[in-house]
């Protein structure tokens, strides 16, 4: 009887598996990369709304400390919390005409179980607020 080359049941088995196991690693890395690019455009979007809340934020009308909010479309909704910043080493009031406003952007989107939020902050040059009872 000739000697026959070949492989053995066992070893097609085998490499059948090594060959899934490898497919299956390979498919999770993919998937995982896919959810990676999808939280980066979604970051991505939700910095392009955030620029453009904050530089159209007071340019019509003085800088005013409060909070506001509100929505950018369906899926983001943001969040403007405007205070007073002071310049730290310098006494409070310094008495100048102008004040400086630390405008606090928190832009969130996603799910109510799976929120995402992403912050940005800018400070903003403006008239100082005239005390409560104003003197004249």
């Amino acid at each position: 009887m000739k000697h026959q080359h070949g492989f053995s049941l066992l070893e097609v088995i085998a490499a059948m598996l090594l060959l899934a196991i490898a497919f299956a690693a390979l498919m999770k890395v993919a998937g995982g990369a896919i959810a990676l690019s999808r939280n980066a455009a979604a970051h991505d979007e939700a910095a392009l709304w955030a620029r453009s809340l904050l530089d159209s934020a007071f340019v019509t009308e003085p800088v005013a400390p409060g909070s506001r909010s509100g929505r950018f479309n369906d899926r983001y909704r943001w969040t403007l919390d405007v205070t007073p910043w002071q310049v730290p080493g310098t006494p409070p009031g310094g008495g100048g005409a102008l004040q400086l406003y630390r405008l606090d952007l928190a832009v969130q989107w996603g799910s109510a179980a799976h929120p995402q939020t992403a912050h940005f902050d800018t400070l903003r040059l403006g008239q100082p607020q005239a005390p409560a009872g104003g003197a004249p």
